[in-house]
């Protein structure tokens, strides 16, 4: 399946995130906050990001920014927040507000992932 990185500072949805999605194949890297996030995605190949909107150093809204001017601006990414309110909708692919459905995120990681594999095969 696809290399998604995984960006939050809290270990129970870390946990949470990479045991569902390794369930599923995926094969997950994680990040503790926003500024470590971004260094593994300029060092590898992400098939999709998810990360939180709040949290020390970086936040998500800034690294959702970091994405889409960068090279790999087309990498799907998936913002999580408890705090909706401080969230940048127009730079995300998708939103969960906590506590999320662990179902309908793995059903969204498969699609957008899935778009993304099949447009990179396509070019």
């Amino acid at each position: 399946m696809g290399k998604i990185l995984v960006i939050d500072d809290e270990e129970q949805i870390v946990l949470m995130l990479t045991m569902a999605l390794s369930k599923f194949g995926f094969n997950v890297e994680i990040a503790t906050n926003g500024l470590e996030g971004i260094k593994k995605f300029d060092e590898e190949c992400f098939d999709l990001v998810i990360t939180d909107i709040c949290m020390p150093v970086l936040s998500g809204n800034d690294v959702v920014k970091y994405v889409r001017n960068s090279e790999k601006y087309f990498t799907p990414v998936i913002g999580i927040t408890g705090t909706p309110w401080l969230l940048e909708n127009d730079y995300f692919d998708a939103v969960f507000t906590k506590p999320f459905s662990i179902e309908g995120l793995v059903e969204a990681v498969s699609s957008l992932t899935a778009a993304t594999l099949s447009s990179v095969s396509v070019s």
